[in-house]
């Protein structure tokens, strides 16, 4: 426990002859001894947990401590307190410890205070890195992005420290995941409606968390948009078609009353005769337009089915023969 302090004032003792040295052995070594303890029990302060510090300043504070005094509590109490701080900080990480790591956790609390330390400065590392493998497993399986995929099995094939593994996992894994989802956001508004790619291009120029966002719900509210606007859409071209087909029905074909009058008697002549022309007037060959509308034996028209075709056809015989007459006497 010999400082810089005591041995300088050792060797001036050394120097300044016997009553100096004599002087320094009975007297000021111990004053030199007490201040070096206080000044080593102070810079522990500097790497302490809650239970030392508190003992720590707790001890500082009362007077009178002799030399046993501080060097007890330099060489016992302090990793006595010191241990206590180790079983609060193992018990600590086994709130959110891998299996692996939750186990040895439990050695470690039921070992040794150099268990503890031993675990603290290597095994919780160690331990940690066998969760954090099984774990990128997990998300390698989960994940169907191939640059977060891809970055993963490289990981895991190669030789990574425990430090690197957790660096992955608490850093570059949502960097990867990030991109992953860029790539996704942009194949899914390619070729989408307006509502969509409003949307993702929105989710684009935002931040990760607004792409997972949109990924996760955003995306599926846009196209519920996109759906409802086109159905009313379709709806109104619905209307619009029936407004044109009913202009068209009113207007038919472009005639009259007039000539939808003379059709449709035109069309009951047709019936009547069976002939199909829809007309039954005949015009003599002497060209002199007198339409015939009977057969001279009375005026009534003959224009029952096919028994009045048959008269008006043996009516034409009668006209044709008195007409040869007619011309054979000239």
């Amino acid at each position: 426990m010999a400082s810089e302090y005591m041995k300088e004032a050792g060797h001036k003792a050394i120097a300044d002859g016997p009553a100096a040295m004599r002087t320094f052995i009975e007297t000021d070594q111990h004053r030199i001894r007490l201040d070096d303890y206080r000044i080593a029990i102070i810079r522990l302060l500097h790497s302490a947990g809650p239970s030392l510090e508190e003992g720590i300043k707790g001890f500082l504070k009362t007077d009178g401590r002799t030399l046993a005094d501080l060097r007890h509590f330099y060489e016992v109490t302090q990793h006595k307190l010191r241990d206590i701080d180790n079983r609060v900080e193992i018990a600590r990480l086994a709130n959110t410890a891998g299996p692996a790591l939750k186990e040895a956790v439990k050695k470690a609390l039921l070992g040794t205070p150099a268990d503890r330390i031993a675990f603290l400065e290597k095994g919780r590392h160690i331990a940690q890195a066998e969760d954090d493998r099984a774990e990128l497993a997990r998300i390698d399986e989960g994940w169907d992005g191939p640059i977060l995929s891809e970055a993963i099995s490289k990981l895991l094939n190669g030789s990574p420290t425990p430090a690197e593994l957790r660096h992955f996992l608490e850093v570059t894994q949502h960097e990867l995941r990030d991109q992953d989802n860029r790539v996704e956001i942009a194949q899914i508004i390619d070729g989408g409606g307006p509502e969509l790619v409003k949307a993702g291009r929105a989710a684009l120029a935002g931040t990760p968390a607004d792409r997972a966002a949109f990924l996760l719900t955003g995306q599926h509210e846009a196209r519920k948009k996109d759906e409802k606007a086109q159905q009313e859409k379709d709806k109104n071209d619905g209307k619009n078609d029936d407004s044109s087909d009913d202009k068209g029905d009113d207007k038919s074909d472009g005639r009259t009353d007039q000539d939808d009058a003379g059709a449709g008697a035109g069309n009951d002549d047709e019936k009547n005769t069976g002939t199909g022309t829809g007309n039954t007037a005949m015009t003599p060959q002497s060209g002199s337009g007198t339409q015939l509308a009977s057969t001279g034996a009375g005026d009534t028209p003959m224009i029952a089915g096919g028994a009045g075709a048959a008269l008006i056809g043996g009516a034409g015989l009668l006209l044709a023969a008195r007409m040869r007459r007619q011309a054979s006497g000239n």
